[in-house]
């Protein structure tokens, strides 16, 4: 079983994006689960959801305590709560952020992980450019499943398009592999590598 949390803030996104990560599971053929914590729902309070994927029901309802993978959709929050609590030894970590981990100063966390399993992602960037609006969650499924290999990103794309039908699920499925392709290439975005172009 694979076991994911994910931390935002009321109006990202994150319930939503725990969901999409769950019916890509099931149209892959697997078992899912997602909920959300419960307290303050205020538009910017912090927020946690919960997915687990497994190959075999699921029995287990408490809440991800030993997460396999971690979304972090606002860097925010990085300094203010706790998020890494409980991060397996080989687990994933995916921050939106359009910089490195390094320059974030989760150096000591680097350290603690295997290679390349501490991402940024500046989905919140290619959300804008893709929908018009910096909402992240979306993008975000992209990039873990490029991280983990957990599901396919044409998985996640038939999720988001069922959840949002018409244009609106058609950009965020387009901001997902965008941020699928970017973090499997390892390279950074590339309207971020033309932005550094246009000030030389």
């Amino acid at each position: 079983m694979f076991q994911i949390r994910i931390h935002g803030r009321g109006g990202q996104g994150v319930v939503t994006a725990a969901e999409i990560l769950a019916v890509a599971a099931f149209l892959e053929g697997k078992y899912a689960q997602a909920f959300p914590s419960f307290g303050s729902e205020r538009m910017g309070a912090p927020v946690t959801a919960f997915c687990r994927i497994a190959d075999r029901a699921i029995r287990l309802r408490e809440p991800v305590m030993e997460p396999d993978a971690l979304i972090i959709q606002d860097p925010t929050l990085l300094h203010q709560v706790d998020l890494f609590a409980g991060i397996r030894p080989s687990g994933y970590i995916l921050i939106n952020s359009a910089r490195t981990p390094e320059e974030l100063g989760m150096d000591e966390l680097i350290s603690r992980l295997p290679a390349g399993h501490l991402r940024t992602a500046p989905a919140s960037e290619i959300a804008l450019e893709k929908t018009g609006r910096p909402l992240p969650n979306a993008a975000l499924i992209g990039g873990l499943v490029a991280l983990t290999g957990l599901l396919r990103s044409e998985a996640v794309g038939r999720a988001i398009r069922r959840k949002f039908p018409g244009k609106v699920g058609e950009a965020n499925a387009e901001a997902a592999e965008t941020t699928y392709q970017a973090v499997a290439s390892g390279r950074p975005w590339p309207s971020r590598e033309k932005s550094h172009a246009g000030t030389n």
